[in-house]
This record gives C-alpha cells, sequence and structure tokens, in this order.
C-alpha cells in the first residue's frame, strides 16, 4: 500500500535538490585555487586585477538592476563568477581602469542585455574580453614574468594608468609560451605549464589546478564531462597528427594541450550551461568545433591564442547544434 501521495505534474520537472545560487557557489569553490595561485605567482597586482573585474562586475548588476526596477539578483553569485573568470584572462599588469571597463561590459553587454542570468548567448567574460583585445590591444598582450622576486612588495605602475591615457609598462614584460612558440618555436616544459610557473593571463598560471576544479564540478553534477574531455582530446589528437606531419613547424601535443587558456575556457567557459548544447550528441560536436577551431587558429591565425574566439563561435552555433541533432519525436 502506498503510503506516499504521487504528485503528477507538467514539465519542467525538478531532478536534483540544488538550486542556482547552490550551483553558482560551488563553481566559485572550484575557480578560488586558481585564483588565489595565480596571486602566489605574479603577486599583489594580480590580486588587484581580480579584485577589480569582480568588484566592477557586482556593481554594474546592481545598478541595472535599480535602474530597471529587478530583483536583486547579486545574491546568486552569478557575477562573482564572470568577475573572477574575466579576471583570470587579463595580463596581471592589466590597468585597472581597464579591468573595471571589462567587468562593466561583461556584465551590460554580456549577461543583462540579453535578460540576465540564464539568458545568454555568449559567455559573458569572453564577451568583455573580447571587447578589451579590440579596445587595449597593447595593454592586453603585455605580459609580466612570473615568481618575480618583488612581487609582493611591489607594484607595476601600469595598473594605476589614469583613464584614457596610455600605460607605462616599467621596462619588464616576459612572452607568454605560446607566443614564444609562435614567433621564436620556444617550447615551455610541461612541468612547468601544468604547475603554472610560466608567464601569461591570470588563469594560464595551472593546468593541475583547473583540472581539479573541473573534477569537483563534475563529481558535483554541474558540468557535462563531455564538453572538457571533447576539447582536449580534439586538440590533442589534432595538434598530434599536425606535430608527426611536421615537428618543426607545429607544437607538440601537449604543449598545446597545457599551454594558453585552454584548460581554464575547456572547463569553466565552454560548458556554461546555457551557451552550450543541451544533448549529450550535441555536446561532443560543440566540444570537437571548439578544438578544431583552436587548432586552426593557433597553427594558422595571426594571434598565438584561439580559444575565446573557439568558445564565442560555439555559443553561436550551439542552438543550431542542438536542432541538428535534437531526437525524432516517437511515431513521426
Amino acid at each position: 500500500m502506498l503510503t506516499k501521495t504521487l504528485r503528477i505534474t507538467t514539465s519542467p520537472h525538478l531532478k536534483k535538490g540544488m538550486d542556482t545560487p547552490t550551483i553558482m557557489r560551488h563553481v566559485v569553490y572550484a575557480l578560488l585555487p586558481v585564483a588565489i595561485f595565480s596571486v602566489f605567482v605574479f603577486g599583489s597586482c594580480a590580486f588587484w586585477v581580480l579584485a577589480t573585474t569582480v568588484l566592477s562586475c557586482l556593481i554594474t548588476e546592481f545598478l541595472i538592476n535599480q535602474i530597471a526596477g529587478n530583483h536583486n539578483s547579486l545574491t546568486d553569485s552569478s557575477a562573482i563568477i564572470t568577475g573572477l573568470l574575466l579576471g583570470l584572462t587579463l595580463p596581471p599588469i592589466f590597468p585597472l581602469w581597464m579591468a573595471a571597463v571589462g567587468g562593466f561590459i561583461a556584465i551590460a553587454l554580456g549577461k543583462m542585455a540579453f535578460g540576465g542570468l540564464g539568458n545568454n548567448v555568449f559567455n559573458p567574460a569572453l564577451v568583455a574580453r573580447a571587447v578589451l583585445q579590440a579596445a587595449f590591444p597593447v595593454a592586453i598582450t603585455t605580459w609580466y614574468p612570473a615568481m618575480q622576486a618583488d612581487r609582493f612588495q611591489s607594484l607595476p605602475s601600469s595598473l594605476f594608468t589614469t583613464p584614457f591615457f596610455q600605460p607605462v609598462f616599467d621596462g619588464v614584460s616576459g612572452a607568454t609560451p605560446l607566443s614564444a612558440f609562435k614567433f621564436d618555436q620556444v617550447v615551455a616544459s610541461a612541468n612547468d605549464l601544468a604547475f603554472g610557473f610560466v608567464s601569461g593571463s591570470l588563469g594560464e598560471t595551472s593546468a593541475f589546478l583547473i583540472l581539479v576544479g573541473g573534477i569537483y564540478l563534475w563529481y558535483r553534477g554541474i558540468i557535462n564531462w563531455r564538453v572538457p574531455v571533447g576539447i582536449i582530446a580534439t586538440v590533442f589528437l589534432l595538434s598530434g597528427a599536425l606535430y608527426l606531419i611536421d615537428a618543426t613547424t607545429f607544437a607538440p601535443p601537449q604543449f598545446m594541450v597545457l599551454s594558453g587558456g585552454l584548460m581554464l575556457g575547456a572547463v569553466f567557459m565552454a560548458t556554461d550551461m546555457v551557451g552550450s548544447p543541451m544533448t549529450n550528441k550535441g555536446m561532443w560536436i560543440y566540444a570537437v568545433f571548439i578544438g578544431l577551431m583552436v587548432v586552426v587558429i593557433r597553427s594558422w591565425g595571426g594571434l598565438p591564442e584561439g580559444v575565446m574566439y573557439a568558445i564565442l563561435l560555439a555559443n553561436a552555433i550551439s542552438p543550431h547544434i542542438d536542432r541538428m541533432v535534437k531526437d525524432r519525436v516517437y511515431g513521426t
């Protein structure tokens, strides 16, 4: 005999006991080790860049909610994630006013203009990164060496550049592993790339910690493993095939996987629930497309990196992938 009432309702059906703020909180937990390690590698300047992007995202979302008469959405923590992801895509000596502009663009243009959380077509942090890349090409491609001895005692003057003035970078900059290979055919060691002791954007510091964060999110049921696995496998196999054809022109596959923003993008950006497909088959197509675009842009494009453009393009075709692979209705 049944002792409980069986309630039958129309869809959507709640399958997990996790609401949006809980999901977002777990993503913040997964990102924090990467952010903290970037501060350890680059020093105080990394902290100020991350703090600026997070604060500018929170303030922008609060002001837009006030102006539009919406409810306070800051409690869902999604603005914190956007700010952290944006900060992790920037160089450690990026001028703070430019970082604040990026936070504003991420929330105002990448998120709220589409209707807020759950309605954005593109990853908001990557939208802002793309705008900053176009508006400030020198500042966003000027790098700072990792593990400087005085990284906690002094701050680069470029951080405090007055708005609309050209920043001065103190004559200290270092090439990223990708640009060192692109222009000088220098391959960084796999250990340095995996554990993060290289120059680059804040989120390039540790592939190992990003992987740990991804495993945590997968364990919590927040991300679909097919997306990061599909992207990484595609990049590894395609770049490996190219390397076998011509080892003097193309980078080794382990270098392609561990360098640049591939791990951060594959684990934390391409897995965005809104911007990625809903079906498992669609996720494989989406992941392979991103991996293919990364290899093509890095190997033959003018820029050493290609993860940002690959994910934004994949976000754009994601709804079409879903329509292409949707299951046929039974009986039709």
